[in-house]
């Protein structure tokens, strides 16, 4: 099946424990690689990518879109998950088969069954643009893990603790990786360090996506 990771080999190479219930499984979207990217580009015709505003007033340097029942939404009065795109009114994208597929088999083979993503939140990178460490809390069932897979352009992960001060630790992101994380490290720090100046791929230039799935309700 595509997108199963290939066992036989040493798990250094394909299967990383990078946390208590996370880990990083190298090139497990790789075969749908080029699907997924098309994919994000008709969902951004639909709900197109925006710098969104924290409660703050920050502008985040990753612009966002979403697609799936629920989209991910920060402004001043908060963040929250919504079924309307505020932008337009109207609902988000449909989740595309593919989509809920692949994070479904990626999350089965960190060990969770029966995951269901209700929300997949697109986040796209380009030079400079970082995530700072952050826990995801939003969601009503943390019993859920959390799906995240990587296009495009390499990026550093970091993957902390349950506290914001706990030390992290740092991991290549390359195109096709997926990182799945729950249980005991579902609600630990996390976030990706900025995209540098030469990080590029052929697929996507200087520009990294990102997808996070999430089962919210």
């Amino acid at each position: 099946m595509q997108g199963l990771l290939d066992l036989t080999a040493p798990e250094s190479e394909a299967r990383q424990q990078i946390g208590p219930d996370a880990w990083l499984l190298k090139g497990f979207a790789l075969n749908d690689a080029d699907a997924l990217l098309a994919a994000i580009e008709q969902i951004a015709a639909q709900a197109p990518f925006r710098h969104q505003v924290t409660p703050g007033g920050y502008q985040m340097s990753a612009a966002m879109s979403s697609c799936g029942a629920y989209g991910w939404v920060t402004d001043r009065h908060g963040y929250r998950y919504s079924a309307l795109d505020p932008q337009t009114s109207q609902p988000w994208p449909a989740m595309p088969a593919l989509f809920a597929e692949l994070a479904e088999r990626a999350a089965q083979n960190a060990g969770f069954t029966h995951f269901a993503p209700e929300a997949c939140l697109i986040n796209r990178y380009e030079t400079g643009a970082r995530m700072g460490l952050h826990q995801d809390k939003d969601e009503q069932d943390f019993t859920a893990p959390i799906v995240s897979i990587s296009l495009g352009a390499p990026i550093t992960f970091l993957f902390g603790g349950s506290n914001r001060s706990d030390p992290t630790s740092r991991w290549l992101l390359e195109h096709g990786d997926v990182v799945v994380w729950g249980g005991v490290s579902r609600l630990y720090f996390h976030g990706v360090a900025p995209l540098a100046k030469k990080a590029s791929h052929p697929a996507t230039g200087a520009v990294r996506y990102n997808l996070t799935f999430r089962k919210v309700s």
